[in-house]
């Protein structure tokens, strides 16, 4: 028997760039939106200049107190664009603001000349980032559950974590790597994460690098549900597949600045009708993924919201109770 899916929405907090508002009710209103309409989470992304939005641990620290239920998460924190130790003391505060509901999604930088610049500014050298940001989690999980007041690694050294406040639960909240299916990126995962969310382009391509973790798992002598597999994806809806793919087109070319033909070889993108939608995504709940993590390929998200909850959501998660009891 597998886990039962959830599925969380992304908050549209790029997308106030990309209009020019920056009223936060707005972001706050879906949230509970969102819970009301019975999604399992939602989360919001990071960036400060390669993608500028709001701050995420601020933007979910304002969602926690306008739900009840909803998990929330950060998809992903760069955690690099801050100190490990105000990293730290950022998440546990995070962690208590959403009583235990936190979800830390963490990556160490999109391989993109934004993102490079964007490290650059902060003062963080973008070669060995993924070295350092496995560091700073290890000093993190050091720090929220009393391992010692010093950290020592190869990139990163850091003492007094013994007078950071506390998680709101002892080891703090789980610790996802959004990453790709390259053998590093799997094995790193296996090896120190509870949670894998990538947005790999197929379901194919997704089915192959779980069965790959899984058994990664096996040899760091991790239980074998050590790690949540979870997905990133890019819904747009329409009336017919050509009208949801022009408008999903226009999302891209604003949000990344290229168009989605160069970003579908690169990131999760389904466009159509709702049965089109809830059909792509079957195929990543056939494929393995227990948690589903969904942008609205739009600028005005209201309208496919309801969609995606009442036509797309009943279908995934039909095929993931097949799943289960198969």
């Amino acid at each position: 028997m597998t886990e039962p899916l959830r599925v969380g929405l992304l908050l549209p907090t790029r997308e106030m760039a990309m209009t020019g508002s920056w009223d936060i009710r707005p972001v706050l209103e879906l949230a509970s939106k969102a819970e009301e309409l019975g999604f399992d989470a939602v989360w919001t992304g990071d960036s400060l200049t390669a993608r500028p939005r709001l701050d995420p641990v601020v933007v979910l620290a304002a969602v926690s107190g306008a739900t009840e239920r909803l998990a929330v998460g950060t998809g992903a924190l760069t955690a690099a664009l801050r100190h490990p130790l105000l990293g730290a003391n950022l998440v546990s505060s995070l962690h208590h603001a959403a009583r235990g509901r936190l979800e830390l999604g963490v990556g160490a930088g999109f391989p993109m000349p934004e993102s490079e610049a964007e490290f650059e500014a902060v003062g963080v050298p973008f070669a060995g980032r993924a070295g350092r940001l496995d560091e700073t989690v290890r000093l993190w999980k050091q720090a929220w559950s009393d391992g010692g007041p010093v950290f020592e690694g190869r990139h990163l050294s850091a003492s007094m974590l013994d007078r950071l406040p506390p998680p709101a639960v002892p080891g703090g909240p789980r610790v996802w790597l959004a990453g790709s299916d390259t053998p590093r990126v799997l094995s790193r995962i296996a090896r120190q994460y509870d949670g894998w969310l990538p947005f790999l382009p197929t379901a194919e391509a997704y089915g192959a690098a779980w069965d790959t973790i899984r058994g990664k798992l096996a040899e760091y002598g991790r239980p074998a549900d050590a790690v949540v597999p979870g997905l990133y994806a890019t819904v747009g809806l329409g009336a017919d597949r050509a009208s949801a793919e022009a408008e999903l087109d226009g999302y891209v070319r604003g949000y990344y600045g290229r168009p989605l033909e160069l970003m579908r070889g690169i990131q999760a993108y389904g466009a159509g009708r709702a049965e089109d939608c809830a059909e792509w995504l079957s195929g990543y709940v056939r494929a393995g993924a227990r948690h589903l993590v969904i942008r609205l390929g739009t600028l005005d998200p209201w309208p496919q919201l309801k969609e995606l909850a009442d036509q797309v959501l009943p279908a995934v998660r039909a095929q993931a109770l097949a799943e289960r009891s198969d």
